[in-house]
């Protein structure tokens, strides 16, 4: 099942993934906290599916979710290593798995560097100025561990 990332359902889930309480969504949106309470609940079952099934497709043992924030953690059996499994909103469901990687020599370095800053941004991590995507996704998935 997709993410509805243009949903306003999805609108309401990132508000409260960066802490803006449900009353003060409902007013933004000018509607009741009841409305912004059972959208968020629908919006949590299919983050949780969502979640759930990328792990299945990708052979993770789960050991931690939460829909609330879009993560999940795990371990890839076929690569024996460990694996997040996380919503973005700039880059939707993502999976990432724990390497030593020559990020300098890679194609992909670029797209890498944006995805982690870009998802640390969301959930306001800050992280430490580095130019090796490793390193960044190790410090930033040890931060979001903390959170869950």
């Amino acid at each position: 099942m997709p993410i509805p990332l243009n949903d306003r359902q999805f609108a309401f889930w990132r508000l409260r993934r960066t802490g803006l309480p449900n009353v003060q969504i409902a007013d933004r949106f000018k509607i009741s906290r009841q409305a912004v309470s059972k959208a968020l609940l629908a919006m949590d079952r299919k983050v949780e599916e969502t979640l759930l099934s990328m792990a299945q497709a990708n052979q993770i043992e789960i050991e931690r979710l939460n829909a609330e924030i879009g993560v999940l953690f795990g371990r890839s059996v076929p690569f024996d290593a460990a694996a997040i499994v996380f919503v973005s909103a700039d880059h939707g469901v993502q999976v990432w798995y724990e390497h030593e990687g020559d990020c300098g020599a890679c194609q992909r370095y670029t797209r890498c560097i944006e995805l982690l800053w870009g998802y640390a941004d969301e959930l306001g991590i800050t992280l430490e100025k580095t130019d090796d995507p490793t390193r960044m996704a190790d410090e930033l998935f040890a931060k979001l561990r903390e959170m869950v």
